[in-house]
């Protein structure tokens, strides 16, 4: 089965085709620090490192690169105001946001690239630029002609009679009804800080930043680059009309862009307290693992209605899953394993991976897991030995593209707790209720819940909120 996914470069869905055979050369957007990371940011993080997963399941050997932008407007401003420098400020954010990603599951990237340590790979690729005439200087600045680029636009959509050449923008961002040619260098300024180069002293402008950490660690021509809608224009605009007239080559082969995040039918803001970090929701006793199955939960062109109502959803979900797999390893089976068991695992496994190769259908993905969770349980008395450990083989595989399980589930109470569940067993075969009650509501304090069945007492180990 192939891949298949929507390429915002050519408005289509189409088959991927990796550009060497088994790897894949993978560049994510990384965070701005200049502030905590939201639950927006990591709807698309959250989405990319399911992409890196799944890849990674159907065995592609992937090379992943984030850049972490830690020189740029937003940083700059975020310094003066905290009366700071710029590198306090966005060591103080860069810690938080591998705290987030680590919490959330994300799988680290091969390299995380800060721009400020780049500035010499922007330097030779502004100074190719100019040397072929698709950059041109004003003073300590140094723009890219637009209008000598004639594909620009063709990413965002934008037809060439709307682009107004010629006018000149030190901003890094810009509306789309207002195209103008962009900064690559930006000449010095009172309170920023400066690098010293062949074109004057200044700083990169924000679009230079990615196309020369890319190229650096991936190489002029790579396979996948991935961000959020909002990214698409000027940013990933920017970054193919310099990539490809600095190198003449293909920059990207598919560019891939995940939709906002909006909070209770509600634009996220900090206006309208909405918009809220991953500690924000710790704090209210929201699970981390259940706050990635949401953001994962809803397939990735499709705007995300974050509400505390679809948290709860999922945290069912998430129960159905971790309680199915509790039930299986309490079980006492005999020796061997059904074909019918098999197959259906087979079968099952065959349904996830075609909706994860439709445009990473997610939602059709998990249908088809709950499904498999489903028939179990109605088989779950004739299971043998064999089928438990194939089935929960199968449920690894899947949660390894999920990444919504963390592992406590095979977890082991510490040899004072095995002792406590033993006197506990001790105590109910002496009728001693009293004291089995007592002990059974000591472990359940500290996340221990016991059941009991006919052949014995199961244990859970359940994460308590904080």
């Amino acid at each position: 089965m192939t891949v298949r996914f929507y390429n915002t470069l050519t408005h289509g869905v189409e088959e991927f085709k990796p550009i060497s055979e088994g790897k894949i050369k993978l560049y994510t957007c990384g965070p701005t620090v200049y502030d905590y990371a939201h639950i927006g940011n990591f709807r698309s993080y959250v989405f990319e490192d399911l992409v890196k997963r799944y890849f990674s399941y159907l065995g592609y050997e992937i090379k992943q690169v984030m850049n972490i932008t830690d020189i740029d407007d937003k940083t700059i401003k975020k310094a003066n105001e905290m009366k700071t420098t710029l590198e306090k400020v966005t060591d103080t954010y860069i810690k938080a946001f591998f705290k987030d990603i680590d919490t959330l599951n994300i799988l680290r990237a091969d390299i995380y690239p800060r721009a400020t340590r780049h500035i010499e790979t922007m330097i030779k690729l502004i100074e190719a630029l100019k040397k072929k005439g698709y950059a041109y200087q004003k003073g300590n600045s140094v723009y890219f002609s637009i209008e000598k680029f004639p594909d620009y636009g063709k990413l965002a959509n934008i037809s060439r009679d709307q682009l107004t050449p010629g006018l000149r923008s030190e901003a890094d961002e810009y509306e789309k009804e207002h195209v103008q040619d962009f900064v690559l260098w930006k000449g010095k300024k009172e309170g920023e800080p400066f690098w010293t180069t062949p074109f004057g002293d200044g700083r990169p402008g924000w679009h230079i930043e990615c196309s020369a950490m890319s190229m650096k660690y991936l190489g002029e021509h790579f396979d996948i680059h991935m961000g959020g809608v909002d990214n698409i224009f000027p940013h990933h605009e920017n970054e193919i009309a310099q990539s490809q007239c600095a190198t003449g080559k293909p920059f990207v082969n598919y560019w891939i862009h995940c939709q906002h995040l909006i909070v209770e039918d509600k634009k996220m803001s900090k206006s309208l307290g909405n918009q809220y970090t991953l500690a924000d929701l710790l704090d209210r006793g929201h699970d981390e693992m259940v706050i990635r199955y949401l953001l994962l939960s809803t397939h990735y062109r499709k705007l995300l209605n974050f509400s505390f109502k679809g948290l709860e959803q999922a945290r069912q979900s998430l129960k159905r899953i971790t309680d199915f797999i509790f039930s299986l390893k309490g079980l006492k089976p005999g020796d061997g394993e059904s074909a019918k068991i098999s197959d259906f695992l087979k079968e099952n496994e065959s349904g996830f991976k075609e909706n994860m190769n439709n445009d990473f259908n997610i939602s059709g993905a998990l249908g088809i897991f709950f499904e498999c969770i489903h028939y179990i349980n109605l088989n779950m008395d004739n299971l043998k030995k064999g089928d438990i450990e194939n089935i929960l083989a199968y449920i690894a595989r899947i949660n390894y593209v999920l990444g919504v399980i963390k592992g406590s589930e095979s977890d082991t109470p510490d040899k004072q707790i095995m002792e406590k569940i033993a006197l506990r067993e001790k105590a109910r075969q002496e009728k001693n209720f009293r004291l089995a009650d007592a002990i059974r509501d000591e472990l359940k304090e500290q996340g221990i819940i016991l059941i009991d069945k006919p052949e014995g007492v199961r244990w859970k180990i359940e994460k308590t909120k904080t």
